[in-house]
């Protein structure tokens, strides 16, 4: 982790163009409320989640099926600022983040919601502390221009387990397909409860992602991806169900600046 001293810039004055708090519900010009549904079917792929005074709630439900057979036991709900893929039976699509030969499954419209090359992310959110549960803040490559845009920034993955007084965070940049990137995670202790409200940031552009939370500088790394990607936010249930239902991760508010 960088020193303490050390804080991120401020946002930019203008106003952001993306800026959701969900109290008007969950837009569909803005958000897709499902994770990668192509490589799935729409029933696996569909988000759980409940409007809440905080924001949204997204939830593992006891009764939620496997994000893919071949990956259970895994369940998630997901939002997502837009979709991309390649005619059905195809091996085009975003975040082809698996090397079993993912297959398109159900074909989905291009849909760039909201898809920044550079720019500045910030997310408010309450991390899980269920059982065997992950929450996760992600950009990924959309792919729609070429399949080596495949990289991913990862500003955040939390395991339950890991929460208290402080919190251990994966974080970093994943290179998947894309030749251009080298990936570069860490695991950090940041001196926080993530399962209280926290505001994650991500700043990428010119070479360069920055890494923050609370306004702390966590990591600085020399590369970053120059083409369209999507958020992704969401929340994992690894392994057998177990404990209690719904699971929950709280998304209290969203800022996104392009460019």
């Amino acid at each position: 982790m960088a020193s303490a001293r050390e804080v991120i810039p401020p946002p930019p004055t203008r106003i952001p163009d993306l800026d959701e708090d969900f109290s008007e519900g969950l837009s569909p010009e803005r958000w897709v409320p499902s994770y990668l549904p192509h490589w799935t079917t729409p029933e696996r792929a569909e988000a759980r989640y409940r409007l809440v005074a905080a924001g949204i709630q997204l939830q593992i439900d006891a009764d939620q099926p496997d994000w893919r057979p071949e990956d259970a036991p895994l369940r998630v709900s997901n939002l997502q600022t837009g979709t991309f893929s390649g005619p059905l039976g195809s091996r085009r699509g975003t975040h082809r983040h698996r090397d079993d030969r993912l297959l398109v499954r159900a074909e989905t419209p291009q849909r760039l919601l909201f898809a920044p090359s550079r720019g500045r992310i910030e997310i408010t959110l309450s991390a899980s502390r269920d059982e065997s549960c992950m929450t996760a803040g992600w950009l990924v490559g959309t792919e729609h221009l070429s399949a080596d845009d495949s990289g991913e920034i990862c500003i955040f993955e939390i395991d339950a387990e890991a929460i208290g007084e402080t919190t251990h965070a994966r974080t970093g940049v994943k290179a998947h397909h894309d030749p251009r990137t080298t990936t570069d995670m860490v695991e950090l202790s940041v001196p926080l409860d993530a399962a209280e409200s926290h505001t994650w940031t991500v700043i990428w552009g010119d070479g360069e992602t920055v890494i923050g939370c609370e306004g702390l500088l966590l990591r600085r790394i020399p590369q970053a991806p120059d083409y369209p990607l999507f958020l992704m936010i969401d929340l994992f249930e690894i392994g057998p169900p177990t404990g209690t239902y719904p699971k929950t991760a709280t998304i209290r508010r969203v800022r996104g600046w392009a460019g």
